[in-house]
């Protein structure tokens, strides 16, 4: 039955993500052009993320930070002690430094992500599973089952945490959600969620 589910998900998986990138390929092309047009630096942001099982996939998304992100956030936490606070509870930052103007408008609506499809098509993500964790946040993890939990299935570009209050919840709301997914995952649920996401995207809520 496990092998019949991981397959019936892997089929959905090609089938409507083909369909989405044939669908949303134009618009990549001219969000391509906007990131080279108006800031310096490569059009994608490939980051090192946890995929099934612990391992390690290349996750792409488009750039939506200056390039020398990693410089502009020690320094801005450094000086401010509660976006240094805020980081730490959420591991997100309400106000941001590091992103550009036009990076603002396509986290806002979720443009960001939609490289993402490509490592979905590789296998490397699902449409619907839990997030794809950036490695520092397996940190002091090691014992915490409901996070472990998490990595026993490929990660989605959407999941249950992003339409139950995408950056409102904090780290630990997140894993216990993305753990009661993995516990209680079907293609019945991914579908409410794929559908509860065109929701969320299209009104913004709680993305920056």
């Amino acid at each position: 039955m496990f092998l019949q589910d991981c397959l019936a998900v892997r089929c959905f998986d090609l089938f409507v993500g083909a369909l989405i990138f044939v669908i949303v390929l134009p618009v990549m092309l001219v969000i391509a052009v906007a990131i080279k047009l108006s800031s310096t630096g490569p059009v994608f942001f490939v980051q090192k993320r946890l995929a099934q099982g612990g391992r390690v996939f290349p996750c792409l998304k488009f750039r939506t930070m200056v390039s020398n992100a990693e410089d502009v956030l020690r320094e801005a936490l450094a000086k401010d002690p509660q976006m240094k606070a805020q980081w730490e509870k959420y591991f997100k930052l309400r106000k941001d430094p590091r992103i550009t103007p036009l990076g603002r408008f396509l986290r806002a609506t979720s443009l960001d992500e939609l490289p993402q499809i490509i490592n979905v098509l590789r296998g490397e993500m699902s449409l619907v599973g839990p997030r794809a964790r950036p490695l520092y946040e397996r940190e002091g993890q090691e014992k915490n089952r409901l996070f472990q939990l998490g990595l026993t299935v490929k990660p989605g570009m959407t999941g249950l945490w992003q339409v139950s209050g995408r950056s409102k919840l904090n780290f630990d709301q997140r894993i216990e959600l993305e753990a009661w997914y993995v516990q209680n995952r079907s293609l019945r649920l991914d579908l409410t969620i794929l559908v509860k996401t065109v929701g969320i995207v299209l009104r913004g809520d709680g993305a920056y």
